[in-house]
Formats: structure tokens, sequence, C-alpha cells
């Protein structure tokens, strides 16, 4: 690569992290460590390719000034868990906005298909779901108690067993990401067509709004962060398919570093989905506008942490003045 095409193509980038530097109050060890690997890696190349450079001596300031934060840097602080979640982890999941949009999509592409499928076969729902569970529910059903299933277990039971289940298939789709992100998309579809058969299920017996507004009432988190988890997957999926200027072994180290953290941020709201079903879906007699106020909050918490908030996060810092100590070389 010509050094002109390289400084083209990560001129945004070092200048930022030149900004980073100067003022690193708000950067956590983790992230300072990523940037001096980071920068590390495109000095390598610059000495590799341009030795005697411009380029090779701005990198090497760079370097040296992010190596000289990290070793002066003070222990971290006891408020290091908050500090993930409220500003680590949102600052950096704007760059994955794409694959959270893919992975609903997947998800909401194959919910369709698991209705359309039961429409279409009535033997396709009990195939998916199981007779046990489908002669319960029809039991519950001629004793005009549909959603009795969420009272059969104790609350604390249920809270625990469903919270551990979901960080379960977090991990799973997460893990799955290997397979160049085919395992993630299959998961994705097993979970999908299950709730689309299940809902298109309830429907055909007339009971599409009982069911909605007691399911989505934990569903709502749980199926969100599901997606997110899958969206995990994808980034690691995607790390293996498109390394970009990086060897493949460190796109993958970083995809799998990246999608961790987005798997860790799942886990409070699997805890309060838990929660939810364990002692909140149980109350099916509760009023209308109760279990729509819950389904509404739950929804605008997961689009304000998971969206919002990581592109209003992403602007601020964009609009944080720059030093343009980089030219480009011509």
């Amino acid at each position: 690569m010509r050094e002109a095409a390289f400084v083209r193509q990560n001129k945004d980038k070092w200048v930022k992290y030149e900004s980073l530097l100067q003022n690193n109050r708000t950067l956590s060890p983790e992230r300072l460590s990523d940037l001096y690997v980071d920068l590390s890696d495109d000095l390598s190349y610059s000495k590799t390719f341009y030795p005697k450079s411009n380029t090779t001596r701005y990198l090497n300031t760079l370097a040296s000034s992010a190596h000289q934060k990290i070793y002066s840097s003070k222990k971290e602080s006891g408020n290091r868990i908050i500090t993930f979640f409220t500003k680590e982890f949102p600052s950096e999941f704007h760059k994955y906005q794409k694959q959270l949009l893919l992975s609903f999509l997947i998800f909401a592409l194959f919910s369709v298909i698991g209705a359309f499928s039961s429409a279409s076969d009535a033997a396709f729902v009990r195939s998916i779901l199981g007779d046990a569970y489908m002669n319960m529910t029809l039991e519950n059903i001629a004793d005009n108690d549909p959603m009795a299933v969420y009272k059969k277990m104790s609350e604390t039971d249920m809270f625990l067993g469903i919270t551990i289940n979901n960080i379960k298939v977090s991990l799973l789709a997460f893990s799955m990401g290997v397979l160049a992100g085919i395992g993630t998309v299959y998961l994705l579809m097993q979970n999908a067509i299950m709730l689309g058969s299940f809902q298109y299920f309830f429907y055909e017996k007339g009971l599409l709004w009982e069911s909605a507004r007691t399911i989505w009432i934990h569903g709502t988190i749980e199926i969100s962060v599901i997606i997110v988890a899958g969206c995990a997957g994808l980034v690691v999926g995607k790390s293996i398919l498109f390394p970009g200027t990086y060897s493949r072994l460190k796109s993958f180290t970083m995809g799998v570093k990246s999608g961790l953290k987005i798997v860790v941020s799942t886990i409070p709201f699997f805890i309060i989905a838990g929660f939810l079903e364990g002692f909140v879906t149980r109350l099916t007699s509760m009023p209308d506008f109760a279990a729509i106020l819950i389904i509404s909050t739950s929804l605008l918490l997961i689009l304000f942490y998971y969206v919002y908030y990581p592109l209003s996060l992403f602007k601020k810092s964009k609009n944080e003045p720059r030093i343009n100590s980089v030219q480009e070389t011509t």
C-alpha cells in the first residue's frame, strides 16, 4: 500500500486517538490498552514500509504517549463496573449498529417464517414446541387460563431458572459466532421460528392479545437482548470474514473481545427479564394499561441503551476539538 493511501485510511482514527490521549480522564485502562495496541500495529506497519517518513515519526510519538499514559495512570476506581455499563461499553457500541440491525432483521424474518409455516401446516407448531407443551397449553385454554404455564413454578425458582437459561443462550449466540457467524444465525433462526409459531398458535385460537400482553411483559427485554447477543456473534463472525488491514488472528482476537463485552452488557437485562417472568408475568389478571406500561417502558429502555445512548456518545465525541496534526502524504 502506498503511504498516501495508508494515511488516508487511518487519518481520522489517529486524530481521534491524539485527541483522546490529550485528555484521558474518561478512558478506561482497557480502552487505553486497546488504543496502544492499535497504534503499535500501525507503527509496526509504517516502520516496515515507510521507515524514514513523517508518518512513522508521528505514529511513534503517539504510541509513546499512549505507553506513558498506561504506566502513569492511577489504579482503577471502585466504580469500575458502573463505568463499564455507563461509559465504556456504550461509547464503543455505536460501531456495531449494523450488526445489531442485521441480527434484528434475521430474527424478524424467521419469526415471520415461523408464523407463516404454522398457518400453512397445522402440525408445524407441534413439531416446534413439542407434544407435551402443546397438550398442556390446550388444557390451560380449555380451563380458561391460557397463560397458566407461568404460574406452575414458584416465583424464585422461575426467576433463577429463566435468568440462568437466558444467559446461557446469550453466551451460546456469542460463541457460535466462531463459525463465521453461521452458528449465530442458526440460533437466532431457532428462537425466532419458535416465537413466530407460538404467537400464531394463540392467534389461531383467538387469544393473540391475551398471549401478547402477558408474554411480552418479560419478552420485550428477553427477546431484545437475545438479538443483542446475536449481534455479538455476528461481530465475531465479521472479524473472521473481514479482517481489514489486520491479520486474521488479530482481527479475530479483537472481535472476540468486543463480542464478549456486548454479551456482558446483556446480563443485567436478562436479570430484569427473569424477574419480570418470575414475579410479574404470572399476574395475568393485571389491567391492560399496566401490562402496556411495562412493555413500553422495557422497549424504550432497550432502544435507549443500545441505540440512542451509544450514538449520542459517539456524536458528542465527534464534536470534541480535534488536533489536525496529521498531514496527507502526497
